[in-house]
C-alpha cells in the first residue's frame, strides 16, 4: 500500500515539476495585431483597401481571426472565424464570395487557408511570418465573387 502511495506521490510531483514548461511555451508568431503595410502592397483586381486591421490569435490547434477596415470602394470591412488546422472546414462571416474556411499549419511560420463557396475553393491564402516576427506577407490566388482572377500579396507590419 505504501509504495502506490510514494509511486502516486512521485507522478505528482513530476507533473508539477512539467507545468511551468508547458505554460511558458513560445508564443506563436502568428498571433498578434497586424496593420497593413499599403506601400508594401499589391491588389489585383483593386481597388486597395483604404485601412485594413487583422487580430491573429492561434495556439498549436486554433486558428481565429477578426480582420476590420475599409475596402477600396469605402465600404467596412469585418471578417471573423475561428478554425482548427486540422483541413476542415468552419463557417467564416463576412468574406464576399465564401462562406467557410479551412486551415493547415505549412510550417512554423505559414499558414494555408482556403476559402470554399458551396464546398469549392474559390481563394487560396498563404500568410507567412517574418522570422523576426514583425511582419507578415499573405499572398491571395483565386476568383473574386464574380469570377475576376485574384493575386493580391498584402504585406502587414505587426503592432
Amino acid at each position: 500500500m505504501k509504495s502506490k502511495n510514494v509511486l502516486g506521490l512521485a507522478l505528482t510531483l513530476f507533473v508539477i515539476a512539467l507545468m511551468p514548461f508547458a505554460t511558458n511555451a513560445a508564443p506563436d508568431k502568428s498571433s498578434g495585431t497586424w496593420k497593413m503595410n499599403f506601400d508594401k502592397s499589391h491588389y489585383s483586381p483593386g481597388p486597395t483597401p483604404t485601412s485594413l486591421m487583422v487580430i491573429v490569435e492561434t495556439d498549436a490547434n486554433d486558428y481565429k481571426v477578426d480582420a476590420t477596415g475599409i475596402d477600396g470602394n469605402g465600404k467596412p470591412i469585418h471578417i471573423q472565424y475561428d478554425a482548427k488546422f486540422d483541413g476542415k472546414d468552419y463557417p467564416a462571416s463576412g468574406i464576399a464570395g465564401a462562406d467557410v474556411v479551412s486551415v493547415k499549419r505549412v510550417d512554423t511560420n505559414t499558414i494555408e487557408t482556403m476559402e470554399k463557396k458551396d464546398g469549392k475553393v474559390v481563394m487560396l491564402i498563404l500568410s507567412k511570418v517574418s522570422k523576426d516576427g514583425k511582419s507578415r506577407t499573405s499572398t491571395w490566388r483565386g476568383l473574386t465573387s464574380d469570377g475576376k482572377d485574384v493575386y493580391n500579396v498584402v504585406f502587414y507590419d505587426k503592432q
